[in-house]
């Protein structure tokens, strides 16, 4: 069961407990780099990214918010993607924050830790404005110096309660939050904690998770024990790697935890039985067929001693006997061929789906 939550507005998108868990992503590119910033939007589109955060750490960064939406808009048009929406990332100068929200982006995440709190005021007069979410995002490495020091999660959790106070006070409420931590369990002791003493949407992530390796493992660990609670709104896995990875990777968890929909590939890891190539098919299907988001589960199967049987019980899928493939739909075979055509048979099945 999901927390129950306010519902609040990011543009377009409506976030709380209602709603979907949405998956996010920060843009890896400089602005002023703006055609690989298009590349890299595309292909972030391209496997349903549906909030794009992206850094303004200077003045010459906010000219490009416009283009940068205008472009958004127009490639979502044109290949029918998911529309996202758009939040800049502000540190230390409060004026940024302002110059963005009068760009047009439809969220902003801030860092009290960062920006001195008597700026909170014209923060909170724009973005009442003009509708704009703003995002409490508390990494526990710029906690204040005291917090840190003592490293308490009910210190944490009072710090974030008080800002959140103080915010309401100055009559806003249009906001999620969160708070991350590089530590697994740190993470997933502060935000349980959190989850119980507010009813604001929650952003999930552990930050700084590393590589796509190491941090696939820890935020599927720190996200999934925290989602399995019900505790969540929107993600983003952290890693040091491509942006449009941390979307598959996002998308992976809550499709694990019956969260979203999407194409479950079910391929066997193959031993000295195997007689086919399970893992290139395997391989190609996750990378061209993750934007699917409808229930499917896809069987990808080396030999006969569990192959026919998992084929059989998913929706579509391929079992590996000598030097071919038998194709199974729905439970029957329906057709075998060697590996172009076991390929080209199950990418027809799947596309039929988009």
């Amino acid at each position: 069961m999901r927390r129950k939550t306010k519902i609040v507005n990011l543009g377009h998108i409506k976030i709380g407990y209602k709603y979907p868990i949405y998956v996010q992503s920060m843009l890896k590119n400089y602005l002023e780099n703006f055609e690989n910033v298009k590349k890299e939007v595309e292909k972030l589109l391209s496997v349903g990214c549906e909030i794009i955060r992206f850094a303004v750490p200077d003045r010459d960064s906010i000219k490009y918010i416009k283009p940068l939406k205008s472009f958004i808009y127009s490639i979502s048009k044109e290949k029918n993607y998911f529309l996202p929406a758009l939040v800049a990332d502000i540190h230390f100068d409060y004026k940024l924050a302002l110059l963005a929200m009068e760009e047009g982006v439809e969220g902003i995440r801030i860092n009290p830790g960062n920006i001195k709190r008597k700026y909170l005021k014209e923060i909170i007069k724009v973005a009442n404005s003009k509708n704009i979410c703003i995002r409490i995002g508390i990494n526990t490495g710029s906690l204040p110096k005291k917090i840190q020091s003592r490293y308490s999660t009910l210190e944490i959790v009072n710090y974030i309660l008080d800002l959140i106070k103080e915010m309401e006070d100055l009559g806003f409420t249009n906001l999620k939050v969160s708070v991350k931590d590089s530590d697994v369990i740190n993470t997933i002791k502060i935000n349980k904690l959190l989850a119980q003493k507010i009813d604001y949407p929650i952003h999930l992530g552990v930050t700084e998770a590393g590589t796509f390796l190491s941090g696939t493992v820890k935020s599927s660990i720190g996200l999934g024990a925290l989602l399995l609670e019900g505790i969540g709104d929107t993600i983003r896995v952290s890693l040091t790697d491509e942006s449009y990875k941390e979307v598959i990777v996002g998308f992976e968890i809550l499709k694990a935890l019956k969260l979203r929909e999407g194409i479950n590939i079910i391929s066997c890891p193959t031993c000295g039985r195997c007689k086919v190539n399970v893992k290139k098919i395997a391989k190609i299907l996750e990378k061209n067929f993750s934007y699917v988001r409808k229930n499917v589960n896809v069987a990808v199967m080396g030999c006969s001693v569990n192959g026919p049987g998992e084929a059989k019980h998913a929706d579509i899928g391929i079992a590996g006997a000598e030097k071919y493939f038998l194709f199974f739909k729905k439970g029957k075979v329906v057709g075998k061929g060697n590996f172009e055509e076991a390929l080209n048979w199950i990418s027809a099945q799947l596309k039929t789906l988009t």
